[in-house]
């Protein structure tokens, strides 16, 4: 692995529940091996240390006991009973005079008898084996009860190997408590991590079901530590967002209805301001120009405003699930032609629609979905503006580009909003900013839908794409 890199950690490994149980584990096998080597470590000490305490304590009574016997200054037949009396392997010694049973004399260095010497008291060695040498001067007692050294030094080497077999018993012990600590630990890590991430899973559970819309979602309140407490916080937001949405919810349908009512009510006065203004355009020419400018954008404006209300009509019937679709017989490419035909777009669309096409649909939502996309690009868009029109045996593909500055940003995932201008887009914003939502309502309604974009080079693109044979749908 190079130097920069990290090492990669499997997905299974940075689960919480993993964690958990692995950090559990871990704490309860250390604590259980620490507890069991210390208890070895503790038994070995003590084992040992009694060890070297009996066999000092049968030195001293041994050599006690001979002491008084002895002829000063020995001679060899004194060492030699001297030795016999604390048992072999030993040796003792007198200065040039040394009996010796079972003993190296390489075992006993030079500095284990100088501290014999020197301290006048009982000296022990650990060598290898395992055993112990213990060194000690023969004292001589006067009348007057002082003690003296005699010269004479004993030397006595003792097996330590049954006290190593109890130490490497005790070890395994250890070893093999440790290894019995560790399925139980797994085992109590599963109990503990289950109880710990129960109310987690829980909450997951319910975080998903607030996800899909279920704002009745409620978490069962357990105890009083800390994970009650967030249940008891996630309750609360769970409320008060259920009470946000209703707020919304009444807020958007009363908006709506609204919208509905006005839109109704506008419907017929203005039906009658369209009539008026059309009696009114006709009379223009015998006016003074001021006066016809007036009377001209007054019929616009009228007309626009018209426009506005009857695409506001068609909106809350989208809204109120009461748009249906009323499928039927059509030849697409002369269904195109009619709707640029009837709005004098002819001559400023390039239509591409090499073959006669088929196909089972709403024919007046079709032409409001197209008339909604070839004006838009005509009112904010520059020429050429093309038309294609392509299809398969399952599907319909009306695709409308044209060669201006294009979509911007994330221009192409809001063009579909309703209301939605981006002036500084485009040339000019003269729409009310619903016919590119309605094509999208109407698209959706015959189970389709629309893409917008860019073409690689400059100017935006649309693309409608339908259901060749569709049925009835019913607007929800």
């Amino acid at each position: 692995m190079s130097p920069g890199r990290r090492a990669v950690v499997p997905r299974w490994l940075r689960g919480l529940r993993v964690r958990l149980i692995l950090a559990f584990v871990l704490v309860t096998v250390l604590g259980a091996a620490v507890a069991a080597w210390a208890s070895y470590a503790s038994t070995s000490t003590s084992l040992v240390d009694e060890a070297q305490q009996r066999a000092v304590t049968d030195v001293r009574h041994r050599v006690g006991a001979i002491t008084a016997d002895l002829t000063m200054p020995p001679d060899q037949a004194t060492l030699d009973r001297l030795r016999t009396a604390v048992g072999a392997p030993a040796m003792a010694t007198y200065r040039q005079l040394s009996s010796s049973d079972g003993m190296e004399p390489g075992l006993v260095t030079a500095e284990l008898r100088g501290a014999v010497r020197d301290r006048r008291e009982l000296v022990m060695q650990r060598v290898a084996g395992p055993k112990l040498i213990i060194g000690t001067p023969v004292l001589t007692t006067a009348l007057d009860g002082t003690r003296s050294p005699s010269g004479i030094e004993v030397y006595v080497l003792r097996d330590l190997a049954p006290v190593q077999q109890q130490m490497d018993a005790s070890a395994r012990s250890a070893a093999l408590t440790s290894a019995l600590a560790l399925p139980l630990a797994i085992l109590l890590a599963l109990l503990a991590a289950r109880g710990v991430l129960r109310p987690v899973r829980e909450m997951r559970t319910a975080a998903r079901r607030l996800a899909v819309h279920d704002l009745s979602t409620r978490l069962r309140v357990r105890g009083v530590d800390e994970l009650a407490d967030l249940a008891g916080t996630f309750n609360h937001m769970a409320a008060e967002l259920q009470g946000s949405v209703a707020e919304l919810r009444r807020m958007e349908s009363d908006a709506r209805r609204f919208v509905a009512d006005v839109s109704h009510e506008l419907r017929t006065p203005l039906t009658t301001l369209t009539a008026v203004v059309e009696v009114l355009e006709d009379e223009t020419e015998a006016m003074s120009p001021n006066a016809r400018a007036s009377a001209l954008l007054a019929v616009q404006e009228t007309r626009k405003l018209t426009r506005l209300v009857e695409d506001l009509i068609e909106v809350s019937r989208f809204d109120a699930g009461a748009a249906r679709t009323r499928p039927e017989e059509v030849e697409l490419r002369q269904a195109v032609t009619d709707c640029l035909r009837s709005r004098g777009w002819l001559d400023a669309v390039e239509l591409d629609a090499p073959e006669p096409i088929d196909a089972v649909l709403d024919r007046r939502r079709f032409d409001v979905v197209v008339a909604n996309l070839v004006g838009n690009a005509l009112r904010h868009g520059e020429p050429p503006v093309r038309l294609r029109l392509r299809a398969d045996e399952r599907e319909v593909e009306v695709e409308v580009t044209d060669h201006g500055p294009g979509l911007p940003g994330d221009l192409a995932t809001r063009v579909f909003e309703r209301f939605y201008k981006a002036d500084a887009a485009r040339t000019r914003s003269e729409g009310s900013g619903l016919g590119l939502a309605i094509a999208a309502e109407n698209a959706r309604l015959h189970g389709g839908d629309i893409a917008a974009g860019n073409l690689p080079g400059a100017g935006a693109r649309f693309v409608l794409r339908l259901p060749r044979y569709a049925e009835e749908v019913t607007g929800t």
